[in-house]
C-alpha cells in the first residue's frame, strides 16, 4: 500500500515537471515567433517594390503553409498574402499529377522557317500545283514532307488548294508569263525654258518588259489626237516599228491614249489593255524608267529649248542601254557594245562621258 502511493507522488512529479517544461518552450517558441512576425514585417518595408520569389522559394512557402492553414497564415504572413500562398500549392498538387511530363518525346518538330518558305514560294509561283506536286519537287531537293504538313503550311499562309488557285490569275503572274511579248507605254513631263518662258513638254516612251529597251515615241507641249495618232503609227510600222516584236501594250487610263490610238495599235493584232485606276504598280517598269532619268538626267540639268531636251534623252538611252548596270538584269548591261565586248581587257580604263560628264561609263581600251 506504501508502495503504490510512493509511485503515485513520483508520476505526479514527472508531470508537473513536463508541464512546466512544455509550458516554458512554448512560451519560448511564441516569443521567437513573435520577434520573426516583426522582424519580417520591418524588413518588408524596407524592401521597395515587389518581392521576387524563386520557384524554390514559392514551393517550401506553399507546404509550409498547408500545415498551418488559413487562419493562422492571415496572421504571420507578409511576403505574399495567404490565397496568394495557398494558390501556390494548388499548383503544386497540380503540377504533381500534371501527365505531360512523362511523356517521353517533346512531340514531333517544328518545320524549318527556310523550309516553310519554299513551300509557299512553290506554291505562289505554280498556280496548278497540288500538295502531291510540291511534295514530289521538295523531294527533288532532298527534303522530306508529308501531304499533310504542306497542306497545313498553305493554311497558315493564306494560300488555296491548286484546283482553286488555279483558277485565279494575278496581275503579278500575268506580266511574268507574258514577259517577252509584252510592252508597256507612258507619259512624262519636264519643264523646258523657251522665248514665251517654261512651258511644259510631254514624253510618249514605251518599255519592252522581256528586255528593258526603252523607245522614246515623242515630245510635244501638245499632246493631242494627231500627235497621239501619229506616234502608233510610227511604233508599228511593219519593219521598223518598236511594238512588233509585242502582243499586248498596258497603259494606264489617261485620256490621251484616244481611241484612234488603239484603233490603230489593234489593226496590226497587238491588244491593248487598259490597267485599273490608281494602279501604277502594275506599270511598276515604265514608273522606275522615269525616276531613273529624271533623278539620274533630266532634274540635274536646265533645258532651253526643245532640242536639248531631246538631245539629252537621246544621249541617257545610249547610256541606259549600253553603258548603265540594271540590277534587275543580275547588275548587267543590257545591250553591251558588240566592239567592247571583244576587246581584250588587259588594255587601260578608260572613261566615256556623255551630257559634259554627268553620265559617265568606264571601259578597258585595246591592250
Amino acid at each position: 500500500m506504501g508502495h503504490c502511493a510512493e509511485n503515485g507522488s513520483v508520476r505526479m512529479l514527472w508531470a508537473r515537471m513536463l508541464a512546466y517544461v512544455t509550458g516554458s518552450i512554448n512560451q519560448e517558441l511564441l516569443t521567437r515567433n513573435e520577434y520573426l512576425v516583426t522582424e519580417n514585417r520591418i524588413l518588408k518595408g524596407k524592401i521597395k517594390g515587389r518581392l521576387l520569389l524563386t520557384n524554390d522559394q514559392r514551393i517550401t512557402l506553399a507546404e509550409i503553409a498547408r500545415r498551418l492553414g488559413p487562419k493562422a497564415l492571415e496572421a504571420i504572413a507578409t511576403v505574399a498574402r495567404p490565397e496568394t500562398i495557398l494558390g501556390w500549392y494548388r499548383k503544386l498538387i497540380a503540377k504533381k499529377f500534371d501527365g505531360s511530363k512523362l511523356g517521353k518525346y517533346p512531340g514531333r518538330p517544328r518545320i524549318k522557317p527556310e523550309t516553310e518558305s519554299l513551300v509557299v514560294r512553290m506554291a505562289k509561283e505554280n498556280s496548278s500545283w497540288g500538295y502531291h506536286r510540291i511534295l514530289g519537287a521538295l523531294g527533288n531537293l532532298g527534303l522530306r514532307l508529308s501531304d499533310q504538313t504542306i497542306c497545313n503550311i498553305l493554311k497558315r499562309h493564306g494560300l488555296w488548294p491548286a484546283p482553286k488557285r488555279k483558277q485565279t490569275t494575278t496581275w503579278r503572274d500575268f506580266i511574268r508569263a507574258h514577259m517577252d511579248v509584252l510592252a508597256a507605254t507612258d507619259f512624262f513631263t519636264t519643264e523646258v525654258v523657251t522665248l514665251q518662258g517654261l512651258v511644259t513638254y510631254y514624253v510618249l516612251f514605251f518599255v519592252h518588259l522581256g528586255t528593258r529597251r526603252i523607245h522614246v515615241a515623242g515630245i510635244t507641249p501638245y499632246p493631242d489626237e494627231e500627235f497621239m495618232e501619229q506616234a502608233a503609227r510610227n511604233a508599228t510600222m511593219e519593219e521598223t516599228g518598236f511594238l512588233n516584236a509585242s502582243k499586248y501594250l498596258i497603259h494606264d487610263r489617261d485620256t490621251k491614249y484616244c481611241a484612234k490610238f488603239k484603233q490603230i495599235i489593234e489593226d496590226t493584232d497587238l491588244k491593248t489593255i487598259k490597267l485599273p485606276v490608281r494602279s501604277p504598280n502594275l506599270n511598276a517598269y515604265a514608273e522606275r524608267w522615269v525616276r531613273s532619268v529624271k533623278e539620274e538626267c533630266l532634274s540635274r540639268l536646265i533645258f532651253f529649248g526643245e532640242s536639248s531636251l531631246r538631245r539629252a534623252l537621246q544621249q541617257y538611252c545610249i547610256h541606259y542601254h549600253e553603258e548603265r548596270n540594271h540590277q534587275g538584269k543580275d547588275n548587267r548591261l543590257l545591250f553591251p557594245n558588240q566592239f567592247e565586248r571583244a576587246t581584250n581587257r588587259k588594255g587601260r580604263v578608260k572613261s566615256r562621258e556623255r551630257l559634259g560628264g554627268l553620265l559617265k561609263y568606264y571601259h578597258q581600251s585595246a591592250a
